[in-house]
């Protein structure tokens, strides 16, 4: 089931975490990949990478699975970050090889055009070390104002109509910052292309893992967008119906 997390519950659980990792040998960042899909993110990546290095002093291993013609896997190189190139075949393709890629037990997935905060890194990885399977980043908790209106509404009717034909109430499907265990990714098949945030989050709740919903702050992009909102929402509309459905009659 999905359990959201309120505000004075993060603390309580990120404070245990931390006594918990010093004294019995829990996860820490060097058993953290961080991997992400890159696609001409020239003006974003160089900041993001760099505040991963910060957070977690240069401890989790990032991969970036790249189809760019710009200098982005140039940048990302020169940061240390692993860069697989693949020929430009959608978000959900590159995401996909991204996240099968590591061998850590941990794989966080974000974005890279540094909207999702990775000072809150610390907290997904005590979330994960306190026994949850996947911790999903709620970029609607806060309000998201910097996301388009026009998303925000979006985001939240996918997470309503998800809710509904799951039988399970989330927040955020689309988010694109969560973290999983190495074997839930390795578990199940992964189908989607446009909505496959959606289906990394719906396949492992309807499947009876540990999932824990967790509230972020959402920056404003840098650089511009590469997913029209008419196009892509269809698309992801499409996906979780299709996956609903497949996980309710497996």
């Amino acid at each position: 089931m999905s359990e959201a997390i309120e505000p004075a519950d993060i603390d309580a659980t990120i404070g245990s975490q931390d006594d918990e990792t010093d004294h019995g040998g829990e996860y820490g960042f060097e058993d953290v990949s961080v991997v992400m899909g890159t696609y001409n993110e020239e003006a974003a990546i160089g900041p993001v990478l760099s505040d991963i290095d910060r957070i977690t002093d240069g401890k989790a291993e990032v991969v970036c699975v790249d189809g760019s013609s710009d200098r982005t896997p140039e940048i990302a190189r020169e940061h240390g970050a692993r860069v697989i190139e693949q020929e430009p075949q959608g978000y959900g393709v590159a995401v996909r090889e991204a996240i099968l890629a590591p061998d850590r037990p941990i794989v966080v997935t974000t974005d890279c055009d540094d909207t999702y905060p990775m000072e809150q890194l610390p907290e997904f990885l005590g979330a994960i070390n306190a026994g949850y399977d996947v911790v999903s980043g709620d970029r609607l908790y806060h309000g998201a104002e910097t996301m388009p209106g026009f998303n925000r509404l979006g985001n939240r009717l996918f997470a309503l109509g998800a809710s509904v034909l799951m039988g399970d109430r989330v927040h955020d499907t689309t988010t694109g910052m969560r973290a999983y265990r190495r074997e839930v990714i390795e578990s199940i098949e992964w189908t989607e292309n446009t909505g496959l945030s959606a289906e990394l989050l719906i396949r492992p709740l309807m499947r009876g893992y540990d999932v824990r919903e967790h509230p972020i702050e959402y920056a404003e992009r840098l650089g511009e967008t590469k997913l029209d909102p008419i196009e892509g929402g269809a698309a992801i509309t499409k996906s979780i119906v299709k996956v609903c459905l497949e996980e309710r009659f497996r």
